[in-house]
């Protein structure tokens, strides 16, 4: 094929209007797991942590309000604690222990799904997706894979038939 009739076979390309549209929907993916090694507490942490689970522990109140958390980390479980701090059931204090003993951002991503479950249900669906985007904001975004369809509503057309040409 000649370079001109690459170049013309390309413009028409180009100008055909039945290529699929682009879609603008992000994924938010998990971010990546750590080692083993940089996950595992001491011996001695995990013992303390399992004998406390059973003993109720006096809340003390000061006049100072808590320091945020230095650690990323911190910052990301303090966030995802606020979305929970004005729903008070037995389902939201079970999420809370999971998410203040979660050791990476790859769990707290696990732990999103349900944060959504649990403010539709006591307030929207649109509440929730509010403060799913507020907590998506710490995880890696990307464009969608390419694939069969489309994820804009009505993007999926039925695939034309190619015309045969004589």
């Amino acid at each position: 094929m000649s370079t001109a009739s690459f170049a013309v076979f390309l413009r028409r390309m180009l100008q055909r209007g039945d290529h699929a549209p682009v879609s603008r929907r992000i994924e938010v993916c998990p971010p990546a797991r750590l080692s083993r090694a940089a996950l595992a507490p001491g011996w001695r942490a995990s013992l303390r942590d399992w004998l406390d689970t059973g003993w109720a522990r006096p809340v003390h109140r000061t006049a100072h309000p808590p320091k945020p958390a230095t650690d990323p980390l911190g910052a990301v479980r303090a966030e995802f604690l606020q979305a929970l701090s004005d729903i008070r059931t037995q389902q939201v204090g079970m999420l809370v222990r999971r998410i203040t003993i979660a050791r990476s951002l790859h769990e707290l991503w696990h732990l999103r799904p349900e944060v959504f479950k649990l403010v539709a249900l006591r307030f929207s669906q649109y509440e929730a997706q509010t403060r799913l985007d507020r907590l998506n904001r710490h995880f890696p975004t990307r464009a969608p894979r390419s694939g069969f369809g489309s994820f804009e509503p009505g993007g999926d057309s039925a695939p034309r038939r190619p015309t045969r040409q004589r």
